[in-house]
């Protein structure tokens, strides 16, 4: 992102986002080459470059099974002072900006809702280097999500250490996950974590005997929820709300990887409902 001098000011766009907007706006120029009377006379997106499908390419995800998923937390609950964040990042599929910008107020532990309205991020000022920022979720939308109970207890508890901290870690206006200050933690920083804790679970477990979960991103634990959810048979719509998509189809083509697992679930239970008659 570039201000009206040219400054960059802000993280670079994807490679993948930037060809998607540049699919987008070479469609609609060329409706107006195409249209009676021509409203252009050719199409200005033709010269423009944009990355290859290739370079466009979203990284590969590896997202864990339940088991795996639980192995890791049974392992981090002991062993990681972190494991109420990584939890809350597996149990509910938001994002990394998304937690690290919950405020206590953001949550109603009584109704087990949880209020995602903002995201932090790291944006680069020229001649200051990266900064941390807070502003709108990807989609510029809040959205409200349902926790389960443990998820809740965990919570109650852990907004009971903060405020043994500090009363003032405890207020509604407070980082539910920032650091022993009160103030954001750094987003790439808080990533590298949770890697050293996996990391040291791996060694850990597989010293004991015990398969321990394979390597993955912190990100990967987005996925994760997604992905057992869709394929114990929830409705990717309510799925697809949970993680904030703008729309299903985008979740859909996410995770397009659950479907052949999902349909052949859906097509034994629509014959077990008919008792085989033909």
């Amino acid at each position: 992102m570039r201000n009206g001098k040219g400054e960059l000011i802000g993280e670079g766009l994807s490679a993948r986002t930037v060809r998607y907007i540049h699919t987008i706006l070479r469609s609609a120029l060329q409706a107006a080459v195409d249209a009676e009377p021509a409203l252009l006379a050719k199409n200005p997106a033709d010269k423009a470059k944009p990355p290859t499908a290739k370079e466009a390419k979203a990284p590969e995800m590896h997202p864990w099974n339940d088991e795996q998923l639980r192995t890791f937390l049974d392992w981090s609950r002991e062993n990681s002072a972190l494991h109420s964040a990584w939890l809350v990042l597996a149990y509910t599929g938001i994002r990394r900006g998304e937690l690290l910008a919950l405020r206590w107020r953001d949550l109603d532990l009584d109704k087990g809702k949880m209020s995602v309205r903002r995201s932090v991020g790291l944006i680069r000022i020229k001649g200051e280097g990266k900064k941390i920022q807070e502003g709108t979720t990807k989609s510029c939308k809040a959205r409200v999500i349902d926790l389960d109970p443990a998820t809740v207890a965990l919570l109650r508890q852990h907004k009971k250490e903060r405020g043994g901290l500090a009363l003032k870690l405890a207020q509604g206006d407070a980082l539910v996950f920032g650091d022993h200050e009160g103030v954001w933690r750094h987003p790439e920083r808080f990533s590298r974590t949770f890697k050293e804790h996996l990391a040291r679970c791996r060694r850990e477990l597989a010293k004991q005997g015990i398969e321990p979960p394979p390597d993955i991103r912190l990100h990967d634990l987005r996925h994760t929820h997604a992905t057992i959810m869709l394929i114990a048979g929830v409705n990717p719509k309510i799925v697809s709300e949970r993680l904030g998509h703008s729309t299903v189809s985008i979740t859909l083509d996410i995770y397009s990887h659950c479907l052949p697992t999902i349909q052949r679930e859906a097509v034994e239970r629509f014959a077990a409902i008919m008792g085989g008659n033909g």
